[in-house]
Order: structure tokens, then C-alpha cells, then sequence
């Protein structure tokens, strides 16, 4: 199985277990790499990023815990970068102020066409939160953002995924069919000509770019969604076009640092892959899977 996990939250964002914990945890179930990758500061109060003020807290203490173990496993210091379209800071410009090993690059809020700046609480009052626990603030985001125009929606969400891809410089894109979580087959369906021409936009653009994909495990794991993102048969295309992927469990625990890697390895030999990928002193490095 998969020994490593380049995505993983700590209660410097949204998770819900010290880094140390995390780290420990890693060690215990013979890990070989652990990467931290708190949701980038955002320029809006939220629950889940972590706070411009906390980053360098963050960074020295994921270089203290990389200097104490590092005979033991490779500790990486990173971010899930939120991209929002005119409101995210450049990545480029957040991966060299705080040093950090790589970037994932995802989006969890979708803004329609902003026409002017806005900032402060008037921006938060835009944003369509896509991710999260309650289904009913999605559908909320959607009659009030959108009118209920599921196509339009998900139209937007692509956009705003190929504008980081085309705008943005990181290694890692996070769940990018992830507008589809709490869908539930309810709105559309992934089989739609429409859906899946917006999917395959994309994920061409992620192999243009040179991304690595990564199969996200959260939704099974949680319960959210009965699947990974991306899909299978997404999967099966990234395959085809030889875009090289990862596995990661998005983990907000230190419970969940590998959950549903087996069953993930399995969906990807399925799709033809025979190798992901690992992050290795600032280098992508092949892993056969067994």
C-alpha cells in the first residue's frame, strides 16, 4: 500500500489533531513521508484556513519536527493553496515568503465574475462554498449565486479550476471534480455530455501543465460521497494522457492519514495506472504500485 501522504490538515486549519500526533501516528504505521498542507490565509474571517499570523508558527514547527525525526520519515511543510478568481494571493508569491516544499492547488469557493474589488465581509457574502460537511450550504449557494442554474454552477467551478491551472504555479491539483460531492446525483449526472465535456476540459489542462493528480479519499472515508475524486472513469482518461498521480486522504485527523489507500490502489490499477508518484527532496519520484 501507498506509504505516504502528501495531504493532510492539522489544527493550524481545519484539522483537528497536532502536528506531532500526525507525525507519530505516520511513524506507528511505517510511513516513509508525511506532508502537512493547511488551507492557505485567506483575506476574509473563515473557519478552515489557517491565519496569516499563524504561518510562520506553522512553518518553524513543521521544521522542528522535520529536524527531530528526520531519521525516521520525510516531513514536508506545505499548503492547500484556495484559488478565488481576483481575491487569492499569487502562489508563487506564498510558496517563496514561507519556504514552503511544494503547493496543492484547489478550489472550495466559487465566486461568479466579480465586476469590482471587494474584500471584507461583502467578499464572503459572494462565495459559494462547495465543500464542507452540510449539503444544504450548497444547495443554499446555488439558488442564491447561480438561481438554481446547476449548469452554469458547475460551468463556473471549471472556469475558476482552469484559471488557477492556466494563471497559477503548483505541483499538486486537490479533488477537481469535487463540485460533484454534494450533488448527489440530484442535479445532474456525470454521464452528461455537458458535465463531462467541462471534466475533460480540465483534466486536459492539467496535463498540459504538467499537475499531478491526486485521488482524494475523503468522500468514501466520510461518508460525503460514495467515491474519489476524481471518478473512474476520469481516472481511466488521466491514464490515457499519462498525467501521474497520487493518492492522498486529505486526512483532518491523525486516524485518517491512509484510509481507503487499498481500496484507491485498486480503482487506479483499474484505470491502467501502474505507478504514482512521491515527493522526494524537491523532486517527483515513480513508486510502483503492488
Amino acid at each position: 500500500m501507498q506509504s505516504f501522504n502528501l495531504h493532510t490538515h492539522s489544527v493550524y486549519s481545519d484539522g483537528k489533531s497536532q502536528p506531532r500526533e500526525i507525525v507519530e501516528e505516520a511513524i506507528r504505521q511505517g510511513l516513509t513521508t508525511i506532508g502537512f498542507s493547511e488551507h492557505s490565509p485567506l483575506p476574509f474571517d473563515n473557519t478552515f484556513s489557517v491565519k496569516s499570523a499563524d504561518m510562520p508558527r506553522y512553518v518553524a514547527e513543521i521544521a522542528q519536527l522535520k529536524a527531530e525525526f528526520k531519521d525516521k520519515i520525510d516531513i514536508y511543510c506545505a499548503l492547500e493553496a484556495d484559488y478565488l478568481t481576483g481575491v487569492s494571493e499569487p502562489f508563487a508569491v506564498t510558496k517563496e515568503k514561507y519556504h514552503l516544499d511544494y503547493l496543492i492547488g484547489g478550489v472550495h469557493l466559487v465566486v461568479d465574475k466579480v465586476p469590482e474589488p471587494v474584500e471584507g465581509p461583502a467578499l464572503s457574502e459572494k462565495i459559494w462554498f462547495i465543500d464542507g460537511p452540510k449539503w444544504e450550504v450548497y444547495d443554499e449557494g446555488l439558488q442564491k449565486f447561480f438561481n438554481g442554474d446547476i449548469r452554469r454552477a458547475v460551468r463556473r467551478f471549471f472556469e475558476q479550476s482552469n484559471e488557477m491551472i492556466e494563471n497559477e504555479q503548483f505541483d499538486i491539483i486537490a479533488h477537481f471534480d469535487k463540485i460533484k460531492m454534494h450533488n448527489r446525483d440530484r442535479y445532474f449526472h456525470e454521464d452528461e455530455p455537458w458535465y463531462r465535456k467541462l471534466a475533460l476540459e480540465t483534466l486536459d489542462l492539467i496535463r498540459e501543465k504538467g499537475l499531478v493528480m491526486e485521488i482524494n479519499t475523503r468522500g468514501i472515508y466520510k461518508k460525503r460521497y460514495n467515491g474519489f475524486y476524481p471518478s473512474p472513469w476520469l481516472m481511466e482518461e488521466a491514464c490515457k494522457m499519462g498525467v501521474p498521480a497520487i493518492i492522498s486522504a486529505d486526512a483532518h485527523h491523525f486516524s485518517e492519514i491512509t484510509l481507503e489507500f487499498a481500496t484507491a490502489e485498486e480503482a487506479l490499477k483499474k484505470a491502467g495506472y501502474r505507478s504514482v508518484v512521491n515527493f522526494k527532496n524537491g523532486q517527483w519520484i515513480d513508486v510502483p504500485l503492488a
